[in-house]
């Protein structure tokens, strides 16, 4: 009987070694997500945006495509849509290394950084767009930020939005019998 217990003693400590290594790393932690890329991702390049992020080359079949969509709202705000591809947007707190296809958005005013989004809604305040043609950019970024890039060029979109004069509020200024604002009392001739 001894050597049955050997048996067991032995297969006892051979469970618990494989238990024990499969609960290992168990955690989340610091392990790339299904999809993930653990390898460095694109090429970088010695090319940079306006605030001297570089540029983070992929082939085109690879990287992400942006686009936006800017409709007026009735408080005179302009509702901002982005639509992606080959993207998704990292929540806060993700560790700052890049990982194919996911990153965060970043809004462009006229070429002034506007706010960073890691979702593809934004409401643009109507104090932000003075009166005329202004164009608004959304670009895409990695977690490290770099900017995603193809053929030397940065993975974005642009939209063109006009803002009129807000309608005056109170009275307003009558009109002739033929539509055109009256300025001045009408005289009889």
């Amino acid at each position: 009987m001894s050597w049955t217990r050997g048996v067991l003693a032995v297969l006892a400590v051979c469970v618990l070694l494989l238990t024990g290594s499969a609960g290992c790393g168990a955690g989340d932690e610091g392990e790339p997500e299904a999809g993930d890329s653990a390898t460095p991702v694109g090429r970088l390049l010695d090319t940079t945006d306006e605030e001297g992020r570089r540029y983070r080359e992929v082939d085109a079949e690879q990287a992400p495509e942006a686009g936006i969509e800017v409709q007026p709202e009735a408080d005179a705000s302009w509702d901002v849509r982005l639509t992606v591809r080959d993207f998704r947007f990292s929540p806060e707190g993700t560790e700052a290394k890049a990982v194919a296809g996911r990153g965060v958005a970043r809004l462009f005013l006229d070429g002034d950084h506007l706010t960073s989004l890691r979702g593809p809604r934004y409401r643009l305040a109507a104090d932000l767009v003075p009166r005329g043609t202004h164009q608004l950019t959304v670009r895409l970024y990695a977690d490290d930020d770099t900017v995603w890039a193809v053929d030397g060029e940065p993975v974005e979109s642009t939209a063109d939005i006009t803002a009129s004069e807000a309608e005056p509020t109170g009275a307003t200024q009558p009109e002739d019998i033929e539509g055109r604002t009256v300025t001045e009392p009408a005289t009889d001739r």
